[in-house]
C-alpha cells in the first residue's frame, strides 16, 4: 500500500488497485485510515516526542526493513 499512496507504482498495478478499491469497501476504508494517519503523523516533529518515543519508533522502523514486513 505505501507504493500505492506514494504514487510510486507502475500504472497497470495501480489500475489493479484501484479496480479492487472500486468494488471493495473494506479496502477502501484501510487507504482513507492509512491516509488520515500518514497526515496526522505527518505534523509530529521528532522533537515534539520524549526520546524514548523516537528510540522505539526507530527500533520498530529498522526491525521491520531487516524483517521485511
Amino acid at each position: 500500500m505505501t507504493e500505492y499512496l506514494d504514487d510510486a507504482m507502475p500504472p497497470e498495478d495501480r489500475d489493479r488497485i484501484e479496480l479492487h478499491l472500486s468494488d471493495c469497501d473494506d479496502c477502501t476504508t484501510y487507504i482513507e485510515q492509512m491516509r488520515q494517519t500518514i497526515s496526522a503523523t505527518g505534523q509530529i516533529r521528532p522533537d515534539h516526542l520524549p526520546g524514548s518515543v523516537v528510540d522505539q519508533l526507530l527500533a520498530v522502523f529498522r526491525e521491520s526493513r531487516r524483517t521485511g514486513s
